[in-house]
């Protein structure tokens, strides 16, 4: 588990962006301040 703070590991993931679907990565983004939000879901106890 991270936690506030700590390094995030590198993973990929899809993402929606400008209308499409596209696969990115966490190393994509080296060097720039990145913002990591997940989203549980409607209805969930996140």
């Amino acid at each position: 588990m991270v936690k506030v703070g700590e390094k995030a590991p590198s993973f990929n993931a899809q993402a929606f962006y400008n209308g499409e679907f596209k696969q990115v990565r966490l190393g994509d983004f080296k060097g720039k301040w990145v913002y990591l939000f997940f989203y549980g879901g409607d209805f969930t106890f996140v």
